[in-house]
């Protein structure tokens, strides 16, 4: 196949292969006299004004020694091989400049053929159209000559420069093969299409479908990469709803696709989940770029089909749906390889409280709930308040703005109970070891139950969150289940 170069903006290209960087580039491979290119997503988005960090270079050769030879002439390292990979990373810039620092790899270039039960290629040495054709759209297959002869020359052999200006994603070869080769590919195109405002070309959609339970040879590690690489995009919705549309949603996440559809008993219907959690989502993401408070939106209502009930001369309810979601948290994390850590705990936590809030918007809110709901949100309060104020997505505006005041009132209300009271991740004054020393006791139940009056005292506002009256509460709940201090006053 000849090459097909053409001409784009010269200005931008020209400033491109004059940096140190591609200078360097085009200086080794006119010593070594081998084609070396600047390739995809770094060539992609230069060309329509993205920022973009990584820079992927290959070569008609070897791909590690290239990669040394270059940061050699940088004075840049150290230089990370992959050998399994054939390939060489090293970063470029001055730290020291914010923005100014890039992550580049170089790999020689290689033609590859797939099995049916694996991603895994049997990879070969090949030329640069060999590599342009393994990539998975004409958009990411563009490629700029760093050669003598023809510097800065756009390489593009499948009219990736016209899907760009089309705003269209388009495999390079046939979609079914290119799927079917490696089908972590159908996710990559959702992600563009979600992050970049394209389109999925129609026979490429379509060849997506068919190939959708391909992704089972996907391990979860990479799938639930491009998820959340959908996810921190400005409106997620986008890529979710293709996710279904394609029918991929479906291979790895079947409880979201659970939340869809509308259900209707005489004359009564309740508002469609899928939808409302999707509204839900791109509301958090208009106030946040947190992943996990994302991933709480998306599951705050994941438990909803499994606790949808029709209540005659009431209507269609969810009762505990918060509690059972935060218990189908763990499951989903675990499934997908998300973290069990500190993040899952948030996500669990926001949704095991997401009602809470918008209880307190619908009565008069009292100290006593304040504290409570302080108390087991804790640090995680505040992305709660997001959570739910972004989960008020009636098409009623009156109720909506009615909802949005109240919780101008419960913000109000939260700031004023915590500086007053100081019980967000407030530990309780008196300790069990207090306790023990106090009654002259070994560890025992009577220890917690204790302590369990004392926190439940200061929550309710029966006494301040203060030293000597927990103390005092102490001896007295003591006496009142049956055992004597020895030591009356603290010290």
């Amino acid at each position: 196949m000849p090459l097909a170069e053409y001409t784009v903006d010269p200005a931008r290209l020209d400033s491109v292969v004059s940096e140190p960087l591609f200078a360097a580039v085009a200086a080794e491979a006119a010593k070594q006299n081998i084609p070396a290119f600047a390739i995809g997503g770094y060539v992609r988005d230069m060309l329509i004004g993205r920022p973009c960090k990584d820079i992927d270079f290959v070569v008609e050769g070897d791909g590690i020694a290239f990669a040394e030879a270059v940061a050699k002439r940088l004075n840049a390292g150290p230089v990370h091989v992959f050998k399994n990979f054939g390939t060489a990373m090293f970063m470029h810039g001055n730290p020291a400049e914010a923005g100014q620092v890039v992550q580049v790899e170089f790999v020689g270039a290689r033609k590859e053929s797939y099995s049916r039960d694996s991603r895994k290629p049997e990879v070969e040495p090949g030329t640069i159209q060999n590599d342009q054709e393994r990539r998975d759209f004409t958009i990411n297959a563009l490629a700029i000559s760093l050669n003598t002869g023809s510097l800065g020359a756009l390489v593009d052999p499948f009219g990736g420069i016209l899907d760009l200006d089309r705003g269209l994603l388009r495999t390079p070869l046939d979609p079914d093969i290119t799927f079917s080769d490696d089908p972590l590919r159908m996710l990559r195109a959702v992600r563009f299409a979600n992050q970049l405002g394209f389109v999925i070309d129609p026979p490429t959609f379509d060849a997506i479908k068919r190939n959708a339970k391909r992704l089972e040879i996907i391990s979860a590690e990479r799938i639930h990469t491009e998820l959340n690489k959908i996810i921190l995009c400005a409106k997620p919705s986008i890529g979710f709803n293709l996710l279904l549309q394609c029918g991929l949603l479906q291979e790895f996440f079947p409880e979201f696709v659970e939340l869809q559809g509308a259900e209707e008993k005489f004359g009564i219907g309740h508002k469609d989940n899928f939808h409302h959690t999707l509204q839900v989502l791109d509301n958090v993401c208009e106030k946040s770029d947190d992943l996990w408070l994302r991933w709480a939106a998306i599951l705050h209502d994941i438990a909803k089909p499994k606790t949808k009930r029709f209540e005659p001369g009431h209507g269609w309810t969810f009762h505990g749906h918060e509690d059972k979601g935060a218990r189908m948290v763990p499951t989903i994390f675990r499934r997908l390889k998300l973290p069990l850590d500190e993040q899952m705990r948030f996500v669990k936590n926001l949704v095991a409280l997401h009602l809470r809030p918008i209880a307190l918007t619908k009565v008069e809110v009292t100290d006593s709930a304040v504290r409570r709901l302080l108390f087991d949100a804790g640090d995680d309060i505040d992305a709660l308040m997001i959570l739910c104020r972004a989960d008020i997505t009636s098409k009623n505006e009156k109720k909506k703005d009615r909802y949005l005041r109240n919780y101008e009132v419960v913000m109000q209300k939260l700031k004023d109970v915590e500086e007053k009271d100081r019980v967000r991740n407030f530990q309780p004054p008196i300790t069990g070891e207090d306790i023990m020393r106090a009654f002259a006791i070994q560890p025992c139940k009577l220890i917690g139950d204790i302590k369990t009056v004392i926190k439940d005292a200061i929550l309710d506002g029966v006494i301040h969150n203060e030293r000597a009256e927990a103390w005092q509460l102490m001896l007295d709940t003591g006496r009142k289940l049956g055992v004597e201090p020895v030591v009356l006053e603290d010290r």
